[in-house]
């Protein structure tokens, strides 16, 4: 569900770039000048979130992350720092494991796009690292009327 073209992130680093982060694969994402990143994840139809897995070292893997939901562009780093967040997640080295993460569910019902804005990591270092990042959730089914066909009688006729 998620449109990796419209993804976005402050603050990487031009050798371990966001897209790394998006798959299992291998390579991680790392911050570049300081350790806070912004990473804006953008998706193909609403979604309902409900728990996220993150992975990362216990060193240097974030530690305090807040979520915005359906924010218009990429915010910066002063808004994400005073904004209020939808939720505010404080990940122990114990998460960084893959642990999963239980979201707020009711608050996250109909969501185009994720700001996860990541304030510090584990013990203070230099720059952030993420292994992988993997948002679990289900697609809102939505009813398009113009699906439906005709059973039975014309158009504009009522039984």
């Amino acid at each position: 569900m998620i449109n990796k073209a419209g993804c976005e992130c402050l603050n990487e680093s031009d050798d371990h770039p966001f897209i790394q982060a998006l798959t299992s694969a291998g390579g991680y994402l790392e911050s570049d000048t300081d350790e806070q990143l912004i990473l804006y994840l953008s998706f193909n139809q609403a979604v309902k979130l409900h728990s996220m897995k993150v992975k990362g070292p216990a060193e240097n893997g974030p530690k305090d992350m807040k979520l915005f939901i359906n924010q218009p562009h990429t915010i910066d780093f002063d808004s994400a720092e005073s904004a209020n967040a939808v939720q505010e997640i404080a990940l122990t080295a114990k998460d960084l494991e893959g642990e999963l993460i239980p979201l707020k569910y009711v608050k996250l019902q109909n969501v185009m796009n994720l700001t996860v804005f990541v304030k510090n990591n584990q013990n203070d270092s230099e720059t952030t690292q993420i292994s992988y990042i993997q948002i679990i959730g289900s697609p809102v089914q939505t009813t398009k009327m113009s699906d439906f066909k005709r059973v039975t009688g014309k158009k504009g006729e009522s039984h």
